[in-house]
């Protein structure tokens, strides 16, 4: 019961609209609020759910730079919830990447 309360206070939050995070340069790259935390992941699994993810190791001047920095390791670059021990249960694309 308590999942499906916390799973309908995420649905509430990403569907509020979101407002766009600047960092580096000014461009945007993931949005305010629940998936507002840059990382590069190991593994997104099903486009959701990040595994193995890290705080980028440089500043992002946009989207298309961040997956790039991401890539350098071998990594997905995904705007996520909070991380908790390097597992991401909520992410998406950035702003300025094709999914």
């Amino acid at each position: 019961m308590k999942f499906f309360a916390a799973a309908a206070l995420f649905a509430t939050a990403a569907i509020a609209g979101p407002v766009e995070v600047r960092t580096g340069g000014g461009a945007p790259i993931c949005p305010n609020g629940l998936y507002s935390n840059p990382q590069c992941c190991d593994t997104v699994v099903l486009g959701v759910v990040g595994l193995g993810c890290e705080t980028p190791t440089q500043t992002p001047r946009d989207g298309v730079d961040f997956k790039n920095i991401c890539a350098k390791t071998g990594d997905q670059a995904t705007c996520c919830v909070v991380p908790v021990a390097g597992q991401d249960l909520l992410c998406q694309t950035p702003v300025g990447i094709q999914g």
